[in-house]
């Protein structure tokens, strides 16, 4: 288990991106952005979650997932 403060998941390029609404570096929207140094523990883990799943969504810059069809093409 992490003990001490939770990491701020900044990365030093601050970009909202205007389609996504998201930083492009740490893919936060400007609302968790702004909250991240009031808010809690468990809400900061929430974002860091929410941020996992955002990358995993972001292959390419473009939201897509990157799952290819059972189609051929």
């Amino acid at each position: 288990m992490h003990n001490g403060p939770i990491q701020s998941p900044c990365v030093s390029i601050c970009r909202i991106d205007p389609a996504t609404g998201l930083c492009e570096g740490c893919q936060r929207t400007l609302d968790e952005i702004a909250a991240w140094g009031s808010l809690g523990d468990d809400a900061k883990r929430a974002i860091w979650s929410a941020i996992e799943q955002r990358r995993a969504l972001r292959v390419d810059g473009t939201g897509r997932t990157g799952l290819r069809s059972s189609r051929s093409a």
